[in-house]
């Protein structure tokens, strides 16, 4: 009110008075709103990755769906009460054959298992109590359950399992759940003496379960490979934990760090296969672990940290642009971007692995050193040549994931327009081959929309969908023949290294066209040299027709006088005001200067 009194009395605003006011910074803010609603910059939920490469409790080790295929089953960890390297001065039990595992590693130094529990989705396991009224629990240990001639023959299934009320190991028996149809009706085997599995009695009915054999610390070979592993069925085989003084990238203590001893590897490479532990399969892979301070894995601290990042760096470009009074479609053109402590170690340390599929936008060696922790703290960078404003950041590829999304999004943020069909738009009958088109922009009533999306979407071409990676020539050109190789002898995963490729051929041109990107298939040449040319050149090209500015002028007309321009107010207001925006070199802050200092804003209600 102190305000609108000293303008009431002053008895007139003036552009000066306007200006000073955009030099505030409560003007800022309202234009980083501004953007962030009109990039819709939020990608939350475009992120998910099942946490699948988050790591928690004590020891850290992964809390998804990979430790079925670590340990035999999901969500377990290793054994906290047995170190790795020292696992035969504490085995698991003693009262067991084979208890004590051959070796701690492998000759690669890959953490082998040292304990095991039965997996609950096979085995019912029950607390041995000497005060139980089930006669085969009536023990105080496994070991005096082995020394009893009637039920010492389930000694093999008797599993010393943590217990944290007693905080201790206690012994528990784990006989197939007989509330399964499946391990109900297993027998043991052999039928007298101690039992070492448990069989279907008429395996040639060929049951979904055959065996169960007792637990032990072997894994076999997946498919035969030597350096893949597969968990025992019906067992959870578990590593022991390493204490270690390297601390996570996260982590704001100096104490000493226990860690699950597959997690805490760091390797490049799987030392047998050679299989890259730098994609998304490290996590699933015992030889790979998380890597140098677990730069590989995350928290949820950590994504949540990140998910925040991406989404306030195009504000920040656009701030830049704003605060500077620079031509106002540099925000679409701009190589320049801004890194805080959590963004710049994810560039310059490559972590987020199988997270994110993010190219760092620069040479690591140019990015801004910001520690971790200074996730408030933002530095000014330049990126490189295939940027393009706020249209290549991840925060713009991500919310928009595909090439049709993004197109969308440009249109209807910055050329106010929407992609419908004509009023008098029909479809052809059904019978119609056309309705076999594979090509959008071909197939009737398709194409009314997709002759314009397609080739506008092809700017796009060289950053993949669903994700924010740079698909560099050197790296992804534009025929494979490698791939195509693949595709044609009828092997579409070719070792998992063509997903950007087309493997398979749904019509003619499809089959013409294995081996190459995806984003080429039924291009044109022009359409091709949109891919080429990145975002940058649909911005040039849309400069030149004068929507960007027209549409600019009603976004911020609609910013600060709260609804859209009539069609009279566009008669009078739209062409004068899209003109003097761009003899005024696209300055934001004098478009906004005229908008206030109009009649229409003065008279607003």
């Amino acid at each position: 009110m102190e305000e609108y009194k000293t303008f009431q009395a002053k008895g007139s605003v003036t552009a000066d008075d306007v200006r000073k006011m955009m030099g505030d910074e409560s003007f800022y803010a309202r234009m980083r709103e501004f953007h962030r609603a009109l990039l819709r910059s939020n990608i939350n939920s475009s992120v998910q990755a099942n946490g699948d490469f988050r790591v928690s409790g004590t020891p850290l080790s992964f809390a998804g769906n990979n430790s079925n295929s670590l340990r035999g089953g999901q969500s377990q960890r290793c054994d906290g009460e047995i170190e790795q390297d020292n696992c035969k001065a504490k085995p698991q039990d003693a009262h067991q054959d084979n208890s004590t595992p051959p070796n701690c590693r492998d000759p690669q130094g890959v953490p082998l298992p040292v304990s095991y529990d039965y997996d609950p989705n096979y085995y019912q396991c029950r607390l041995l109590d000497v005060n139980s009224t089930a006669p085969e629990l009536k023990f105080a240990d496994c070991n005096a359950l082995k020394a009893d001639a009637t039920y010492g023959k389930y000694v093999n299934f008797c599993d010393n399992r943590f217990l944290s009320s007693a905080n201790k190991s206690v012994g528990y028996l784990c006989l197939p759940d007989p509330s399964k149809n499946t391990t109900n009706v297993l027998v043991p085997s052999p039928a007298t003496g101690v039992i070492t599995a448990w069989v279907h009695p008429t395996p040639e009915t060929n049951p979904s379960l055959k065996r169960l054999d007792r637990c032990g610390f072997t894994m076999a070979q997946r498919s035969g490979i030597n350096g893949t592993w597969v968990p025992q069925q019906g067992c959870v085989q578990r590593e022991g934990y390493v204490n270690t003084a390297v601390q996570p990238y996260w982590s704001t203590t100096t104490d000493t760090v226990k860690v699950c001893a597959v997690e805490a590897q760091n390797r490049a490479t799987n030392p047998y296969t050679g299989e890259s532990c730098e994609t998304a399969r490290f996590n699933g892979d015992r030889t790979c672990g998380c890597g140098d301070k677990m730069r590989r894995c995350e928290i949820a601290e950590v994504h949540t940290a990140r998910v925040t990042a991406f989404n306030e760096e195009p504000l920040f470009i656009t701030d830049a642009v704003v605060r500077n009074d620079e031509p106002y479609f540099n925000i679409l053109t701009t190589r320049r971007s801004f890194v805080n402590g959590t963004l710049s170690e994810f560039f310059r340390q490559r972590q987020g692995v199988g997270v994110f599929s993010i190219k760092s936008p620069a040479d690591t060696a140019t990015l801004p050193a910001v520690t971790y922790t200074s996730a408030n703290q933002w530095s000014e960078y330049t990126r490189d040549t295939t940027h393009s404003g706020v249209l290549t950041t991840p925060a713009f590829l991500y919310r928009f994931p595909t090439q049709r999304a993004r197109v969308n999004e440009f249109y209807e943020a910055f050329l106010c327009k929407h992609f419908a069909p004509a009023a008098d738009a029909s479809l052809p009958p059904p019978e119609d081959a056309c309705n076999r088109e594979n090509n959008l922009a071909k197939r009737c009533g398709c194409n009314y929309c997709h002759a314009t999306i397609e080739p506008t979407g092809a700017h796009w071409g060289r950053f993949a969908e669903r994700s924010a990676l740079f698909l560099s020539p050197d790296q992804f050109p534009r025929l494979d023949v490698k791939c195509r190789d693949c595709a044609i002898a009828g092997d579409t995963n070719c070792g998992g290294e063509c997903t950007q490729y087309v493997m398979q051929a749904f019509d003619g041109d499809g089959a013409n066209s294995l081996g190459l990107l995806k984003t080429y298939l039924y291009r044109t040449a022009d359409e091709e040299k949109n891919i080429e040319g990145g975002p940058q050149t649909l911005v040039q090209r849309m400069m030149e027709t004068g929507d960007l500015e027209r549409c600019t002028v009603k976004r911020i007309w609609n910013e600060f006088l709260g609804r859209a321009m009539t069609a009279e107010e566009q008669r009078l207001y739209l062409q004068t005001l899209s003109q003097d925006f761009a003899k005024n070199n696209h300055s934001l802050k004098g478009l906004i200067q005229q908008v206030v200092m109009s009649d229409a804003y003065r008279r607003i209600d």
